[in-house]
């Protein structure tokens, strides 16, 4: 019990010298960590990111310090100092984990519930990178996908969505060790429910253990193994007591609030731990060693076999490891179609050329076009890039980020109102600095007879004020093109694909390198240019038409298409100023708008909510047409006028 108690009193440590972090679950789920990283994990800190290490997932992330001390004690890049700044500005041991912020850290976790799911992508990953490229006696890809997750992850709804699909698509290879200690922040678990825990995951496909004293390491070593021979997930209830060794055991007290040095000495006298803060014993380095010397062997057998993979099957090696160049698909000058198809032939053609392109919608395929290659994905079809979501929105972005996570290229399908329901997700995407790609059609109150509760007001200006989010609403099909080609060429950055249900011209003006600035002249003035109608989207094909009209009155307008905020703002100063020039300048979009008043303060917008009505009875209500155009813009133009005389 030495080590284990080396990862409590670590984690209390860290805690007390923080002033802050959750000393209750640290103390009562060590031996659950202790076990999973000492004799079950395939890794090794000599090479974090190797692609066939099991991965695990703290989902429970407020439970960091205690990650953070096992990580520690197994050899990662963690040191004493870095535990002893613990939540402090700069470190590496952050509140809550972070991904690429800290060494042996497969996922950003903290947010309950989205662990779990996030994990049920990297298992999909596992089955279908498996199903493809292991040969006989080239067992390439064999890995597992642990969590450790508590009460709170499991009361959250997009886990419950996760672990519904999971149990339908038999993603065996996925363990999670729920550290059942009956205690919430507010009290008992009984205040908030009272189901049965085995029965309920029964129900969905999986397979369920009780462990019933948390600190049996060979009851937590025996389900386990159990755990990897299910041919379905697994879940396995570990009893445990919160704050274990303390005076607040099993009380809701000791979830969120350090124990403090008087607290702390009990804890040392219970646990019979004589070592100072921070302190470590050369003892119980050495035992944690085995992790490393393990890992490393297989790391280099792993290393042995893909090297005669290559000479074995140069194809599929290829198809690994090169670096794909992404083709820019083309359209026809004269396309007049909703970007939304033309969206499902660039998914198609795309997935020709990417193997690991793999995604899907949320049971709307037929509507959004969103689609994988290759078939569906389930138990017995794992090669399959088709994934059938289900009304799961939450759980499909939180999905798609675990696949991606893993490598993946991939995509999600939806109505763009509903990305409501995806934000918790697509944020952590933003986070950690992942390229997932949001797919969202219907963009607009042009969705028609469906009404206000399916026509999206408010939701670009929201998915925009997402720090390192890139939100793309094409005009055309060739932007829409150039859109997917940006989106799975990024490395760090998620991007949201906004498209149309209604039809829209293509424009030969669109091209990749235009679309790349964010903003660029669709439609240039024809001599003197007396004004700019800028817009993103259907609005561009409104205001082109808007432009010839107000030739016919003598005013010379340019018509500037800003599909993507994001890219646009990383443009140069002098850029922006030869794009929006300082004349009369009206915005133009369906939606609530509010970040276009940093280019103009005339923005034609939607500050309600919408009807239900033919898409085009709407969109003309609401004054989407080019008359009001025409008349939006004479009032800019001639206000502005007045002003200058």
């Amino acid at each position: 019990m030495k080590a284990i108690n080396a990862i409590r009193m670590l984690g209390m440590s860290q805690i007390n010298e923080a002033n802050s972090g959750h000393p209750g679950v640290v103390l009562g789920a060590a031996p659950i960590i202790h076990e999973l990283f000492k004799n079950h994990l395939r890794i090794t800190p000599s090479h974090s990111d190797w692609c066939n290490r099991d991965r695990f997932v703290l989902a429970c992330g407020h439970a960091s310090s205690m990650l953070y001390a096992t990580l520690h004690l197994a050899g990662f890049k963690i040191t004493i100092d870095d535990l002893k700044k613990f939540r402090k500005w700069g470190s590496l041991t952050p509140g809550h984990p972070e991904y690429k912020h800290t060494d042996g850290v497969d996922a950003t976790s903290g947010p309950l519930g989205q662990g779990i799911a996030m994990a049920v992508g990297m298992a999909i990953s596992e089955k279908f990178i498996a199903a493809r490229y292991n040969k006989e006696n080239y067992q390439l890809f064999d890995h597992y996908t642990y969590v450790i997750c508590g009460d709170g992850d499991l009361q959250e709804g997009v886990t419950q969505e996760a672990i519904s699909f999971a149990g339908h698509n038999g993603l065996e290879k996925l363990i999670v060790l729920y550290d059942s200690n009956d205690i919430q922040l507010d009290g008992d678990i009984s205040l908030a429910q009272s189901e049965l825990t085995k029965l309920k995951y029964q129900s969905m496909n999986w397979d369920y253990q009780l462990v019933e004293d948390g600190n049996d390491l060979t009851a937590l070593n025996n389900a386990i193994n159990n755990a990897k021979k299910s041919v379905k997930p697994s879940i396995i209830e570990v009893k445990t007591v919160i704050g274990y060794g303390s005076e607040l055991a099993g009380k809701a007290d000791c979830h969120g609030a350090p124990m403090g040095e008087e607290k702390t000495k009990f804890i040392k006298e219970t646990l019979a731990w004589d070592l100072d803060d921070f302190e470590v014993s050369d003892e119980i380095y050495e035992e944690y060693k085995v992790i490393k010397e393990k890992g490393d062997i297989l790391y280099e057998e792993g290393l042995a076999l893909f090297k005669s993979y290559k000479k074995d099957y140069p194809e599929l090696f290829l198809e690994l490891t090169e670096e794909i160049e992404v083709p820019l698909v083309e359209f026809a000058n004269d396309v007049d179609e909703a970007t939304r198809v033309s969206n499902g032939k660039i998914i198609a053609e795309l997935s020709k050329k990417i193997p690991f392109l793999i995604g899907g919608s949320a049971d709307l395929t037929k509507s959004t076009k969103v689609k994988g290659a290759d078939g569906d994905f389930t138990a017995s079809t794992p090669t399959g890039r088709n994934i059938n979501f289900g009304v799961r929105e939450h759980a499909m972005a939180a999905i798609a980020n675990g696949l991606t996570l893993s490598n993946m290229k991939a995509f999600t399908g939806g109505f763009f109102v509903f990305s409501d329901y995806m934000k918790p997700a697509m944020r952590m995407a933003s986070l950690m600095k992942i390229p997932t790609t949001f797919v969202f059609t219907h963009d607009s109150i042009a969705v028609g007879e469906d009404g206000p509760t399916h026509q999206p007001i408010e939701q670009l200006t929201g998915l925009r004020a997402i720090p390192n989010m890139n939100v793309i609403r094409p005009a055309n099909a060739n932007e829409t093109a150039s859109a997917w080609k940006i989106a799975v060429d990024s490395k760090t950055t998620p991007t949201c694909l906004v498209l149309t249900r209604q039809n829209l011209l293509n424009n030969e003006n669109s091209t990749y390198e235009k679309v790349l600035k964010g903003a660029y002249v669709i439609s240039p003035e024809k001599e003197e240019l007396h004004g700019i109608l800028l817009a993103c989207g259907s609005e561009v094909n409104l205001a082109i038409s808007a432009q010839e009209k107000l030739l016919n009155e003598n005013i010379d307008v340019r018509v500037v298409s800003i599909p993507s905020i994001y890219m646009f703002e990383q443009q140069s100063e002098e850029y922006k100023q030869s794009l929006l020039a300082d004349v009369p300048t009206l915005a133009i979009e369906m939606a609530t708008a509010y970040e276009y008043y940093k280019y103009t303060k005339d923005v034609m917008n939607i500050t309600t909510f919408g009807a239900s009505a033919p898409g085009g009875v709407v969109v003309y209500k609401y004054g989407f047409h080019t008359d009001n155009v025409v008349e939006k813009f004479k009032i800019v133009y001639e206000k502005r006028s007045k002003t200058t005389d």
